[in-house]
Formats: C-alpha cells, structure tokens, sequence
C-alpha cells in the first residue's frame, strides 16, 4: 500500500486531483451565479455538474498514465523526474492549496451574501370538484365525497377551490340542470377559467370500495394528475379519500404533506357520512338563496357530528341572511368552540368571518385574513375577505390590491371583477374602475352594479346626461338595479341642481321599494328625497321623509345625513340624539360620524375652535370624506383659510370615496356637487385668483339649474 502511495505521489495524482477539484469547484460556484443572470436553463448547470463528477475518474486515470516534462505531455514511464510547473515541487504544492482556498472563500463568500435561499412558489390553481361518479347505488356517497376531497386538496397552499354552490348554479343557466357530472363541470370550469377539475369514481368490489381521482384540463380534455385507492369499508371511505387528496397534491407539485398529521387531522376522517352529505346540501341551497332550507340541513349535520365545526359556522350565516340574529350567534359561538375540528384553512376562514360579522372587530379581522393569505396564498376567499375589511377600514389601495388577487386566480368571475371595479373606483381610479366594469357587463349583461363606475366617472366629468344614460341601462338589468339607478338618476339630478326631478324621481322609487319590501334602499331614498325637499327650503316635507326613513333603517346611510339635515333644519336636540345612538356602536366609523355631528352642532353656536377641536379628534377615529369635507368648512368659517384650503383639496382628491360615502355601493355624488365652490372660496381668500375663478366656473357649469350658491359664485367671478 505504502508503495502504491508513493506511486500516486512520484506520478502527482494528488496535486492533480487537488487542483482539478479547486478549479471546477470555482467554475461550478460562478456558474450558478452568472447562468441565472441571463436565464440559462437550469439544465445546463445540471450537465456542467455531472460534467465535472464524470471528468474526476478520468483526470485521475490520465494523472497516473501522463506526465508533464520539459519534452510535453508523455507517457508516465518515460517521463524524467524534472517537470515543468504547476506538476512538481513544492510551488506546486502551494499552487494547489491556493487553488483550494479561493475556491473555499469563493464559496464561503457566495453563501455568505446570497440571502436566504427562495423557495420557487407554484402559480395558484383553481380547482372544481364534479360530482363523484356513484357506481355504489348508496346515497350515502353523493354530496359527502366531494366535500371530503375539497377539505383534502385544499391543504396545499396553492390551491383554490371554486364554490360547487356556484357551478351548481351556472350549470342551471348553461344545461337547465344542477348535476355537476364531469362534462358539465367542465363547461363550467372553462366558462368561468378555471385551470383543473377532479372528477372522481367510487366502485364496489366485495366489500370494499376503488376509488378513483383525476385532475383533467377543462379546456382540451388532458389528464394531468391522478390517484387511486381502496377503502376496508365503508367507514374508511372518508379516509381514503384524504390518502387520494394527498396523492393528488404531490402530483400537482405539494412538497409540503405530511401523511402523519393527515391521518390524525384532516377534518372529515372522523366524521358521518351523513353529516357530511347534509352539509354539502346546505352549502347548496345557500349558494340559491334558500337560507331556510339550507338552516335545516346545517342543524342536521351538526346532529349527526356535534363538533362539526363549519357547519356551524354555515349555519350562522345562514341564519343571519334570515335576521335571526340570535340564533346566528348561537351558532358562531359553537362554531368558535369547535375550531378544533376544522384544518387550519377553514379556521382561519372561520375566526375571521367571526370577527367582521359577530364581534365587529374589523382590525382582528384583518389580522386573521392576512395570515390565511400568507399562508394559504391561493385562498380566494381569503383575499376577497381581506379586500373587504380594507374597504370597510377606508384603506381603499389596499382593498384594490387584494381584489387583483382574486381576479387573477378567477379571471372570469364577474363578481370578483365587480368587487375591483368599485375598490378602483373608491380609490379614485375611474380608468381602472370603467375599463374593470366593462369586463363585468362582457361576462355577465345583467350585473347591474357594473353601470355605477361608469355613471360615477360621467358626474366626475361634469357629463350629467351620461350619468343618466348609465343609470337607465343599470334599470333595465333586474329589480335591484332598477332599484339602485332610481336612487343613482335622482343623485345625478340633485349633483347638477334639478330638485324638482329629483323629488319625482325618489317619490316613485321609494314606493316600488316599499312593495319590494327594500326597507334599506327606500330608507336611503327617503334621505335623498329629504335633501331635495330641503333644497325647496320646505322643511315640513324634509322632517317628513327624514321620520319616514328613519323608521326603516338605522344604518350610517339613514342617520347621519337625517342628523345633517336636523341641524340644517335647526332641531339640534334631534341631530344629539342620532348621535347618541351612533356613539354606541363598536366600529369606528359610527363614533366617527357621532362626533361628527357633535361638533357640526358646536360650530352652528359658533365655537369655531371647539368644532375644529371635536372635527379633528373624529379624524382620528376614522379619516371619513365628510368630515375631511366639513373639517375644510369649519377652518374656512373660523378664517383660516390655508387649513382650509388644505382639507377642501384632501377632499377632491379623494372624490372617489364622495361616490358612495357610506360604503354601501348606493350613488352619494351629490354631495361633492358644491365642493369645487368651496375651494374656489378658499383659494380667492389666498389671493389665488386663477384658481379660484377655474373652480367657480367650473361649479357654475355642473349647477346649470342655479340655487343660492351657484349664484354667489356667479356674483365673484369677474
């Protein structure tokens, strides 16, 4: 051996190996930073790796048959015992360990700088689960599969799974049937685009049972991941399919199961196939409107398995959408109590639809939405859920970016894209807003709240009669549209000062409302309808509608504008009252709209100060249009005219929030009408006169039927 030993060392195979080894060693290090740099497939590295492994036995065998000598590579017996560098002595020996060492400290270096390593995310995929094909003959088995296998795909991050309830309903559009066989699960999947169905079998073999799994591309019929089992019994069917969720999410490319944990936590492994087939039903008839039914179905899967977690929680809104409020909260308390049934997807969902829908605790729930996306990127009704607690907390860009998320992972919904369209417009975006509405009415002609972005930018340019023609077309889409654009075509007559049309309009809306049993969208009229009568200076008829509509609602949209209006008409002691009761509601914005009031009373005393004082603590409750708006009024009348100035501008260029100020989706634009005369009042106090003439006409333009303070403006122009 020590002679061997010898051999390798007179012949140099170890400073050859040594120095081949530092040197691809660099070469390697440098080719995974430099090949990425110009997109080289990663393939290349790879070959220049196994490049390099196969290269070593062969430099190790030319090593001992070659030398290099003054007289050029030779065989090894010939070779004399002087060589020419870097193959021999002791500088070649120093050669080699600094070889070595850059390649060391090159390495070092590159681990040292480069981060964390990133960990390539898979592009989302939606997903619709048809109907399992039952060869059993038991109906044990429809409704109760489907349901298992979506709480089973679901735990891979990516994944996001389209509502049954909804395809369930575009198929009764599409095939005048609610089955959701594979053929028309496919049809759905490709009108709505969504990327995968599963479509699955259950077949009887003795006493067992084979299932099946495939994940087939809607658009071209392509089977791109499969998975099959076999359950004992029936008792282990359950089971059996959170092995094939599994399957099929490591084929999609889930490197995160853990078959361990399955076995002891997937949600329904435990529970009754009855159970389990009630819920699927419920979820159903929610998805129809059948709130009563689908309550029954709820109560009976929570019979059959009392911790069966999100069937509570279905239960509660249900329940809720039928005004049963207590028997709402029952639910979400047993709901809460039975979080530990459920995977930690659905708990999330769940503890964040309790804390907007129960507790009102709008910050929790942001909290919550925001680790189920984090989590769960791909969660649809995660992010959907976090654009709305944005919206309702006026962080507006926030609510729009969370929307994009949901229209990228169903880029047909005509609801997703709606609920984009109006954050854009909320946001000020009317271009995002009216190009995202147009997609709408291309997907779905009856969506009636795809017309509001439009006639909403129409008013924003001053174009009354496309606001109107907007509206018209928004009647025509139903009976909530008709609804909404009666309310819209009497908000554009009030922005443009015709109060007379207005007041028509209103009278005829609020009566189709009343015999719809509407009793919020005629509450909301009779507020509109009560600022017409006020601009007619009749304020018998303004406290009139203002009783009326006070009597239906209690909401933000009906008290603060009657409170408004109270202390307009000079009843203070009534417009305290509304404040009151707003004073006494958890969410900030009601306490807001309270303090409000409180101080637009002050200033009526003229306590100039105070009222500054009491507008800006409101601010700091919630930074709401109105009172930035009132807040520019109260400076003005106080004389400070910069501040003022300050909050009028605030207010334009937040105009989009002035489109439905209480964030119900109903046309307020009126209330901007008069802003562009303000500012014009601000800035000719500042000596801006250019400015100030561009906003008085520019008032007095919109305002072609006049009023007191069109006149004024026409008085100061020069």
């Amino acid at each position: 051996m020590k002679k061997f030993i010898r051999e390798l060392r007179r012949r140099e195979v170890f400073r050859t190996a040594g120095l081949y080894v530092g040197v691809c060693w660099i070469l390697i290090e440098a080719a995974s930073v430099v090949l990425p740099i110009f997109d080289v497939p990663e393939v290349v590295l790879q070959f220049l790796v196994a490049a390099v492994m196969i290269g070593f036995p062969i430099m190790l065998v030319l090593a001992w048959v070659y030398d290099a000598s003054e007289k050029g590579i030779v065989v090894q017996p010939d070779a004399t015992d002087t060589v020419i560098l870097p193959f021999g002595g002791r500088k070649t020996d120093f050669i080699v360990i600094g070889v070595l060492a850059v390649a060391l400290i090159f390495s070092m270096y590159l681990n040292f700088t480069a981060g964390p390593q990133v960990v390539g995310e898979i592009e989302p995929v939606s997903i619709l689960i048809a109907d399992f094909d039952n060869q059993t003959g038991d109906p044990l088995f429809d409704g109760s599969l489907e349901q298992a296998l979506q709480i089973g795909i679901e735990g891979a991050p990516f994944v996001s799974v389209y509502e049954r309830g909804l395809a369930q309903k575009a198929t009764i559009e599409m095939r005048d049937t609610d089955t959701l066989n594979s053929v028309n699960a496919q049809l759905v999947a490709a009108r709505e685009g969504i990327k995968l169905v599963l479509v699955g079998a259950i077949v009887p073999r003795r006493n067992k049972f084979d299932l099946t799994v495939r994940a087939i591309v809607p658009t071209r019929g392509e089977i791109v991941a499969e998975a099959n089992g076999t359950a004992a019994s029936k008792l282990e069917v359950l089971t059996a399919i959170g092995e094939l969720a599994a399957d099929l999410r490591e084929e999609l490319g889930d490197e995160s199961v853990d078959r361990e944990a399955l076995k002891v936590s997937e949600t329904f492994t435990a529970m009754s196939l009855e159970a389990a087939r009630n819920y699927d039903t419920a979820q159903r008839l929610q998805y129809e409107g059948n709130y009563e039914k689908a309550v029954e179905h709820y109560r009976a899967a929570v019979e059959q398995d009392p911790k069966f977690g999100r069937a509570y929680s279905g239960w509660a809104v249900a329940a809720r959408a039928l005004g049963r409020l207590d028997e709402a909260t029952t639910a979400w308390e047993q709901a809460m109590a039975n979080l530990g049934s459920m995977t930690e997807r659905e708990r999330l969902r769940t503890q964040g639809m309790y804390y907007w829908g129960v507790t009102r605790n709008f910050q929790k729930a942001i909290e919550t939405f925001e680790t189920l996306v984090e989590k769960y990127p791909a969660d649809h009704v995660g992010h959907n859920n976090l654009a709305v607690q944005y919206f309702l907390a006026l962080q507006f860009e926030s609510a729009l970016r969370e929307g994009s998320q949901t229209v990228e992972i169903y880029p047909k919904n005509a609801v997703a894209r709606s609920n984009f369209a109006l954050y854009a417009m909320y946001s000020s975006d009317f271009e995002t807003a009216v190009s995202e509405a147009e997609n709408v009415r291309s997907l779905d002609a009856t969506f009636f709240k795809a017309w509001l972005p439009i006639a909403m930018k129409a008013l924003s340019d001053g174009d009354t009669e496309a606001a109107r023609s907007a509206y018209q077309a928004m009647s025509e889409t139903g009976a909530r549209g008709a609804s909404t654009a009666s309310l819209g075509l009497a908000d554009a007559e009030l922005f443009a000062g015709n109060f007379a049309t207005a007041r028509g309009i209103l009278v005829t809306g609020v009566a189709a409302d009343e015999v719809s049993g509407n009793n919020y969208a005629a509450a909301a009229k009779y507020m509109a309808l009560a600022e017409a009568h006020m601009a007619g200076a009749d304020t018998a008829a303004t406290i009139e509608a203002l009783e009326k509509g006070l009597k239906l609602a209690g909401a933000n949209a009906v008290l603060v504008p009657a409170a408004l209006m109270y202390i307009a008409a000079e009843k203070p002691d009534e417009a305290l009252k509304l404040a009151d009761s707003l004073s006494q509601k958890l969410p900030p914005q009601p306490r807001a709209y309270a303090a409000l009031i409180q101080a637009l009373v002050t200033l009526e005393s003229g306590n100039y100060v105070q009222a500054i004082e009491q507008l800006t603590g409101a601010v700091e409750i919630a930074d709401l249009w109105l009172l930035r708006f009132y807040l520019g009024r109260a400076y003005f009348e106080a004389g400070y005219y910069v501040e003022a100035l300050d909050e009028f501008t605030a207010a334009r260029d937040r105009h989009g929030e002035a489109t439905a100020v209480f964030l119900d989706d109903l046309p307020t634009y009126r209330i901007i009408a008069t802003l562009p005369y303000w500012l014009g009042r601000a800035q000719a106090e500042l000596g801006m006169t250019d400015d100030a003439v561009k906003n008085f006409t520019n008032f007095i333009s919109r305002r072609p039927a006049g009023g007191p303070l069109a006149d004024d403006a026409r008085q100061r122009l020069p």
